[in-house]
């Protein structure tokens, strides 16, 4: 086994999962792999015809997703705890662990779960890797694994509630409570709420990325704030903003340069940076005059 990199073996690890938290052993992942392996090629069977079949595929083709041995990713099952913390520590990226002395040593999650407590995601969760999840607890999760990027929930809502209005999850079939947090989420479930989440971390580091770019060419010289908005792409508007000094407005859209008199503005300005498709933010960043000091204040889960 010392032969396996750290990578090969995480992706055992995450195969393995689905069928070792429902009775296999340990030492049939290395087979988990090679039949996963061959899954990934095999035809949507028992997911083509399903309302998440995008959601599925992207996350099969991401690597944040994983079939069953059989080569069926199984879209109605419930998703269990340990399935949809191993997605949210895929899609972090998480290296780093701490431990969880909930688990044993030795059991088969506690790899995953380790990752999973260093990056904040079982916080006031009960660990059971075998549960399986409601909308609430799913949720949950959801809002422990992205406080780093959107922040807290927004309050009066329950977990479920805040989901469903931020349009990651789906409400309740018409004709129930919309947010009826004990509701199961299948695999298809969670695959959608989980295409969210991948996306939203992708454009976020796009943001970054721009952001810094953005930084690069500004300065102060002369009495003039002297910048170039970033190209950036097609997908996304690029935007900063100056409020002037009679309370009007100054913009600059991607690629354009700016040249703005100090002393006709007020002293801060924005860069914000919205997709296109779905009017999310990648970026909202406020700049001090004259420091250039900046404030990042990415829209948060709220209305």
């Amino acid at each position: 086994m010392k032969l396996i990199g750290k990578t090969l073996w995480t992706s055992l690890l995450l195969v393995g999962i689905a069928v070792v938290q429902n009775g296999g052993s340990e030492s049939e992942v290395l087979r988990l792999h090679v039949a996963e392996a061959a899954a990934k090629s095999a035809p949507a069977s028992d997911y083509a015809n399903h309302p998440a079949k995008d959601a599925i595929s992207h996350g099969l083709q991401k690597g944040y997703l994983w079939k069953y041995p059989d080569g069926k990713f199984h879209p109605e099952q419930t998703v269990t705890q340990s399935q949809f913390v191993a997605s949210l520590v895929a899609i972090r990226q998480v290296s780093e662990k701490e431990s969880v002395p909930a688990l044993a040593a030795g059991h088969w999650a506690k790899d995953i779960y380790e990752r999973a407590q260093k990056a904040g995601i079982l916080a006031n969760v009960p660990v059971n890797p075998n549960k399986l999840l409601t909308k609430e607890e799913a949720a949950l999760l959801v809002f422990n694994a992205w406080k780093p990027f959107r922040g807290e929930k927004m309050k009066g809502y329950t977990n479920t509630g805040a989901l469903v209005t931020w349009g990651w999850m789906e409400p309740a079939p018409k004709g129930q409570a919309k947010f009826r947090e004990d509701l199961p989420v299948t695999r298809g479930d969670a695959a959608k709420i989980l295409r969210y989440l991948w996306q939203d971390k992708w454009q976020l580091e796009l943001g970054t990325k721009w952001r810094n770019e953005f930084e690069q060419s500004l300065k102060i010289l002369n009495g003039k704030v002297i910048g170039k908005v970033p190209k950036g792409d097609t997908q996304f508007t690029i935007r900063v903003s100056f409020v002037t000094s009679d309370d009007g407005r100054r913009g600059f859209l991607n690629g354009e340069s700016f040249q703005v008199e100090v002393n006709s503005v007020k002293t801060t300005f924005v860069l914000s940076i919205r997709n296109n498709l779905d009017s999310t933010d990648a970026g909202i960043v406020y700049y001090d005059i004259p420091t250039l000091k900046r404030e990042i204040k990415n829209k948060q889960f709220s209305l």
